[in-house]
């Protein structure tokens, strides 16, 4: 769906508990204990809305959410022509994640699985795996992909989670806007304001599986309209666990800290200057730890022209150093400029264009086990964007054409258009449709891996491989069915092309092996959304998303195993969330999930229960106990039974106080 959520009040959980064994008979025995009767969340609340303004932020307001995913400019979320689900702050609160990936679970539209203490499956309609690489990730503009692969390094994207404004979440193409890897979906990850994280904030914590955490952060003034903000965290996370109960030796920390700078200059102009600096140690069953640190520092001047126009200007630079001993050592560094101008032409038209130029310097150590060759490259990225926001009909119909021309050092130019329409019979409801195209470029081990790293190679990189290619069609619905009931529907067939493959050499032995393109697949879906104020103080999510996908060798291709495995995904998946303010200073949220099979992992289906009380005994201060996980004693999300590790309950404790 694409209402999802986000810019509500505080919000509700639901309650389903089986509570087996004693972490969920200890949340329910604190619920039982903190229970003055279910009355409306309100007047004396000291850090909660009270129920006239609950009552007040009603449906529409939800409707009425401004995005700015969808066309790189602000518009409503009723009016958008695409699957888009929003995730605020007080979500992430609510639901108690320590972390981006535990976050994103509150987004239906992805498909998330924990591999182990720290890896991350994740994606959006399909072909999921640990090197996910059809997914676009931003955190403040800035894209954490790494060109090694073409996925997300998800133990090292953090920040203090208590600065989040807000996370929008795409299911399906944003190429037009995005560009290259936007293909199944984009994660915009946005956070607050300088201006808006003033004081300060200690918080600390720990259970049973995050071991230990803690976080500062101060805001405050520099000059008129000049507001900055520190912060620092640390985490430490102890081991998922081997399906006989034995620990997998993955246990780890990370300490992470940052600023941010914001000026609200005069003359429409705001000016922004941020940066982030962390450092990890990753255990590994053998031979030794995995080190990751690294920083980045993004500069963004935005200017309002007249009261229409406007442009903004992003510039950042990305540094990552990663040494996985028996593996590789890379050394990564990301230069980016983006540029994007919106202009209102006549009262009928809206046009975003932009410009963009990146630049990667990679510098891989090998060992004998993999070979990067060359080892050290420098590749550079071009694009230009535009799209034109049609009114065929004031307020009614509205058509959105654009296209996007990337160049890039692999396979030369690529275009990804689009077209989207969207209409809005009232106020209550939008019935949009989209075609699109989108790419993936090809990434370092597509091209430069080689294993081992000397002759004869078992694996080795394909000169041939081109750019994976997507057709999308999209159909989807949206209702506020009456003030206190919102309903979502995207419906998708994703036409995929040209799909890595791997070439046996000298057939019929399967190694050695080249790298190609020589799978094409598809995917087929829906994705449901339903969110319902059912008192003014508790509200229920509910989401629900069905997946068929499947892989076939294209002519000439005799690749029939990764055919038939290319990708790792349930076909269904449901979710309940409970949000419910027992009182004016109590919370009671509740989170349940299902998840079916991957049967191509033989990983079975499994359904899990998440709880969290909250209590506020005074407005600066507010403590939390949860419990995650608490159906079964540990459980797998995701690989194959030899290599498979499963995700332990746990239980949690966070106390945080600002001043």
């Amino acid at each position: 769906m694409n209402l999802s959520v986000s810019s509500r009040a505080p919000l509700p959980l639901r309650r389903k508990a089986r509570p087996p064994h004693w972490p969920a008979t200890l949340l329910l025995a604190l619920l039982a204990f903190a229970t003055p009767a279910p009355r409306a969340a309100a007047q004396s609340d000291p850090v909660l809305p009270p129920s006239s303004t609950l009552k007040k932020f009603s449906m529409e307001q939800l409707l009425d959410v401004v995005v700015t995913s969808v066309s790189k400019r602000p518009e409503r979320l009723l009016d958008t022509a695409s699957a888009i689900q929003v995730i605020t702050a007080d979500d992430v609160r609510r639901a108690g994640a320590t972390s981006i990936p535990e976050a994103l679970r509150l987004a239906s539209n992805l498909q998330v699985a924990q591999i182990d203490s720290r890896q991350w499956a994740i994606t959006s309609r399909g072909f999921n795996n640990l090197f996910a690489d059809k997914l676009l990730v931003l955190i403040d503009g800035r894209s954490v992909y790494t060109p090694l692969y073409a996925g997300v390094y998800w133990d090292v994207q953090d920040t203090l989670l208590e600065d989040l404004d807000r996370i929008e979440v795409i299911s399906g193409p944003g190429a037009t806007q995005w560009g290259a890897n936007a293909v199944n979906g984009v994660i915009n990850i946005t956070t607050k304001s300088a201006r808006d994280t003033q004081g300060g904030l200690l918080l600390g914590g720990g259970g049973s599986e995050l071991r230990s955490s803690g976080g500062a952060r101060y805001g405050g003034q520099l000059a008129p309209g000049v507001y900055y903000r520190i912060y620092g965290k640390y985490t430490d996370r102890g081991d998922s666990v081997r399906p006989n109960d034995r620990a997998s030796n993955d246990a780890w920390r990370t300490g992470q800290g940052g600023f941010r700078v914001d000026w609200d200059a005069a003359a429409g102009n705001t000016l922004t200057l941020q940066s982030d600096l962390y450092d990890a140690t990753m255990g590994q069953p053998r031979p030794d730890n995995i080190r990751a640190n690294g920083g980045n520092l993004i500069g963004r001047w935005s200017r309002q022209i007249g009261e229409s126009s406007d442009f903004k200007l992003q510039v950042y630079y990305d540094r990552t150093h990663r040494r996985i001993p028996g593996s590789f050592t890379q050394n990564l560094d990301t230069y980016d400029v983006d540029f994007q101008y919106h202009l209102p032409v006549g009262s009928a038209q809206n046009i975003v264009w932009g410009l963009g130029y990146r630049r990667v310097e990679d510098d891989i150590t090998n060992t004998p086990a993999n070979a990067f060759l060359p080892p050290r490259v420098g590749r550079e990225w071009l694009n230009a964007f535009a799209q034109d926001e049609i009114a065929l009909s004031k307020d009614r119909l509205h058509l959105t054409l654009g296209t996007k021309i990337e160049h890039n050092d692999y396979t030369g130019t690529d275009l990804e258009p689009s077209a989207r329409i969207a209409w809005t019979p009232d106020g209550s409801q939008t019935i949009w449709t989209a075609i699109s195209r989108a790419v993936r470029t090809p990434s370092r081990i597509d091209r430069d891996l080689y294993s081992p790293a000397t002759p004869p190679y078992r694996i080795a990189g394909g000169p041939r491989v081109v750019s994976e290619k997507l057709v999308a069609y999209e159909l989807g619905y949206r209702i506020q069915a009456d003030p206190q009931l919102t309903f979502s529907l995207a419906t998708f067939y994703h036409d995929y092309d040209d799909l890595r493959s791997l070439e046996p050499l000298t057939p019929p032995l399967p190694f050695p092996v080249e790298i190609s393109s020589g799978l094409r697949g598809y995917s087929v879906g829906a994705e449901f959304t339903a969110d319902w104020r059912v008192t003014p103080f508790w509200r229920l999510h509910a989401g629900y998303t069905e997946l068929r996908t499947r892989s076939e060798p294209q002519p000439g291709s005799i690749d029939r195993p990764r055919a038939r495995s290319v990708g790792h995904d349930a076909n269904q998946q449901a979710f309940l969330r409970s949000l419910f303010n027992l009182s004016a200073k109590w919370e009671f949220d509740t989170d349940l999930r299902y998840v079916g099979p991957i049967n191509n992992q033989s990983v079975p289906g499994y359904t899990e229960l998440n709880l969290r009380i909250g209590w506020h005994p005074a407005e600066a201060w507010e403590v939390s106990l949860e419990g995650r996980n608490l159906l079964h004693d540990h459980h797998a999300e995701f690989n194959t039974p030899g290599s498979r590790r499963e995700i332990q309950r746990g239980v949690y404790g966070k106390i945080s106080w600002r001043f």
